[in-house]
């Protein structure tokens, strides 16, 4: 176990480390700094790449797991993250939930456009047919955007995501590793290609944040949103948490509880 101040420190140094480096070499840096806290991938799990099209993929899967795909979207700001970024969070979601679990390595800005990320995830959730699609951060985002506009969208789990418009009267307070200026330059990126967000992306929703996040403040008014609409939506918070917590979820108790309920509810969602 690691206190929370200690894991600010050390992923905030990796952060800083990643300033003047070329994008390719930033994002090289932050697949390491990611999967320095990654718990060990479980025992049993094989974890085989594939694609659809163009669209790489990642499958997670342990030997005896239950039919039926989960499909996750990586964060990352829309510019970083990658299939080995969040390859700890996919694994330890197929584990939790014991189902596979493929990861999507959508196209990245700034060499690619919001557009072509969705048209990626799109992709490849039309040939995965999945029983819930999971996404953070950035990954979230896409999560909703890509479900509104499905006939039928299986559940969803959302793990502190970009929600409606971010402006800078919604947001929470500035938190370490996330500022609200990080939040708006992101937005001001994918604006020209984000949907306009329909009132409830699906019926079943299971939602994660953290206390300190800009990003929870709106979001805890679109779960209150997607409530009235009538879904059925999921929340839970992780006091003292920090965006960025869950590649160490198995390190901070807080987070660990919070995963835990996350997932445990999510698999009820997906057998209910």
């Amino acid at each position: 176990m690691i206190a929370i101040e200690q894991f600010e420190r050390e992923f905030q140094s990796g952060l800083d480390a990643m300033a003047g480096l070329s994008m390719q070499d930033a994002r090289c840096a932050y697949d390491l700094l990611c999967a320095r806290f990654a718990p060990e991938i479980p025992r049993g799990m094989t974890i085989r790449d594939g694609a659809v099209g163009d669209v790489p993929l990642r499958h997670h899967r342990l030997s005896l797991c239950k039919l039926g795909t989960v499909v996750f979207l990586h964060g990352g700001g829309f510019t970083i993250g990658s299939l080995d970024s969040h390859q700890g969070v996919a694994a330890g979601l197929a584990e939790a939930l014991n189902r596979e679990v493929v990861a999507v390595g959508y196209r990245l800005m700034p060499e690619a456009s919001y557009a072509d990320a969705l048209h990626d995830c799109r992709e490849a959730i039309r040939a995965l047919n999945p029983v819930a699609i999971v996404g953070d951060s950035a990954g979230g985002r896409l999560v909703i955007d890509i479900a509104q506009d499905m006939a039928e969208a299986p559940p969803l789990g959302l793990i502190y995501p970009v929600v409606g418009r971010p402006r800078a009267e919604t947001l929470g307070p500035d938190a370490p590793l996330l500022s609200r200026a990080d939040v708006l330059s992101a937005w001001d990126a994918i604006a020209p290609h984000a949907p306009v967000s329909a009132p409830c992306p699906s019926a079943r929703i299971e939602v994660l944040a953290v206390s300190r996040d800009p990003l929870t403040l709106p979001l805890e008014s679109a779960v209150a949103e997607w409530r009235a609409h009538g879904a059925r939506v999921g929340y839970r918070c992780a006091t003292d948490m920090l965006h960025g917590c869950l590649h160490a979820r198995e390190a901070l108790p807080a987070m660990k509880v919070a995963w835990d309920e996350f997932c445990a509810s999510l698999k009820a969602a997906i057998e209910g």
